[in-house]
């Protein structure tokens, strides 16, 4: 049996996990009585937390909207994870210039116990980070509002403006929030064409929802979708590349959300990579330092040749015939 500072602890965890429980239900969570429930629920008001009785054949309980709620207790470790993170945050990150993370930083810090002020001003006087691609990025206030429609499973109104700066307004399911490290994407079921689309965060100029519930039932793999859809037709140009490795040598060394791998045998892979043009490609498959064959089109295979004899001739028979003019 668990200690009851710890049950009280479980019994807040669930209650913040989904809108309503039953009085049964979490009785066989935290394996008690359902008497010790409600023992334990009335401990947790006393505490200060807004928890609300839920009317119905064996009530339940959840916690009320809006309600106070006493201070957040973390320990040091707890503290210096929470204060990384939000550093992260506000050097751009996830939420580029949104203030929304640094001002939480800031707020942090004002109440900080003075050991943990120190050890956090010794990580700002020694960390420095590299520059960074200026991509756009999503505000936390949309990411918000994608996050709650999709939870809720509320049909949703988006104004979206693609990629061409052309503005539209789309009616959709929300399902989920994809973060692949460089943009957020909602992962949605467009109504009106009766298709799984990706959305991407920052491009949202509006979010509405209907405050109609529906139910998904052929939900995609959300994070695999984006995935194909970003290796697919996230860029102008793609070529087909044969790597001398396993099918997981393979998506180790080139990320899935990079590219779309076929096994091709026990010790080849092949991968559809996209880019910008034949040269950056070719630029790419070198950096892999790893045996490859081009198998399309023909432009990246003589852009990657045309980099090989550059390096041949600087570092191999230009330099041989350099020394001998000497």
């Amino acid at each position: 049996m668990i200690t009851t500072s710890a049950r009280l602890l479980r019994l807040v965890s669930l209650l913040s996990s989904r809108p309503t429980w039953s009085n049964a239900e979490l009785a066989r969570q935290l394996d008690v009585t359902e008497r010790t429930v409600r023992r334990d629920v009335d401990k947790l008001r006393e505490l200060g937390y807004g928890v609300e009785s839920v009317p119905g054949p064996g009530g339940g309980y959840r916690f009320g909207a809006g309600n106070r709620m006493p201070p957040l207790n973390l320990d040091d470790d707890e503290v210096f994870a929470v204060a990384v993170a939000l550093r992260e945050a506000a050097h751009g990150a996830a939420l580029g210039a949104d203030p929304a993370a640094l001002s939480a930083l800031l707020k942090l810090r004002q109440i900080l116990p003075t050991r943990m002020a120190r050890r956090l001003a010794g990580l700002d006087a020694t960390v420095e980070h590299t520059p960074r691609c200026e991509t756009p990025r999503a505000s936390a206030d949309v990411l918000l509002l994608l996050a709650s429609v999709c939870r809720a499973s509320e049909r949703t109104t988006l104004t979206y403006r693609d990629m061409h700066g052309t503005t539209t307004v789309r009616c959709v399911d929300p399902h989920r929030l994809v973060y692949t490290g460089a943009h957020w994407y909602l992962v949605a079921r467009d109504v009106g064409r009766s298709a799984w689309r990706t959305f991407r965060a920052d491009r949202v100029v509006e979010v509405e929802s209907t405050g109609e519930v529906v139910e998904v039932l052929d939900a995609p793999d959300a994070a695999q979708l984006v995935s194909d859809t970003i290796t697919r037709t996230g860029y102008p140009f793609f070529a087909r590349v044969r790597l001398s490795l396993s099918f997981d040598d393979a998506r180790r060394l080139v990320a899935p959300i990079v590219a779309t791998h076929e096994p091709d045998g026990p010790d080849a892979t092949v991968i559809s990579i996209g880019g910008s043009d034949p040269d950056q490609l070719a630029g790419y498959l070198l950096s892999l330092r790893t045996p490859l064959e081009v198998l399309s089109p023909d432009s990246v295979r003589e852009a990657l040749l045309a980099r090989l004899d550059v390096l041949y001739r600087g570092n191999g028979a230009g330099r041989q015939e350099a020394d001998e003019q000497k």
